[in-house]
């Protein structure tokens, strides 16, 4: 993966704190950019993840949302530091029947308080869903 913006050092922190986090593997997420400030990251869609409309389950819509949001804020603040979601909104937009790309930027840092942003789209590039996440920085 290469970046314009992280160093080598930063993306290999990055991408092994990424790989340490379960939920990635059971989702089979792949992260497709980091930039400082910003994630990109693709999941494939399961049916064993439809919902009863048989579309990507809005569950998993938001915690993909939450997980790829966090990844933006570490790009931030350091790939060791301790965050917890603090709170969470997310509102679909349209169905998705495909794999999903989601988009997410750090709208702010603060001293404890950190705000970041995250569109998803499927695969035809129609917006599906927007989230906003705020975290907690916690102290080690």
């Amino acid at each position: 993966m290469e970046s314009e913006t992280l160093s080598d050092e930063q993306l290999l922190a990055l991408d092994q704190r990424i790989q340490s986090i379960p939920i990635v593997e059971t989702l089979k997420m792949k992260i497709l950019k980091l930039e400082k400030g910003s994630c990109e990251a693709m999941v494939p869609r399961h049916t064993q993840w439809d919902g009863i409309y048989e579309t990507f389950h809005g569950g998993m819509l938001g915690t993909i949302a939450d997980t790829v949001t966090c990844w933006s804020i570490l790009t931030e603040i350091g790939a060791d530091s301790l965050v917890a979601t603090t709170d969470f909104n997310i509102r679909f937009l349209r169905p998705c029947h495909t794999d999903v790309v989601c988009k997410a930027h750090v709208v702010r840092i603060g001293r404890t308080m950190c705000l970041a942003h995250a569109d998803l789209y499927d695969t035809n590039g129609k917006l599906v869903a927007v989230s906003q996440v705020n975290y907690i920085r916690l102290q080690a």
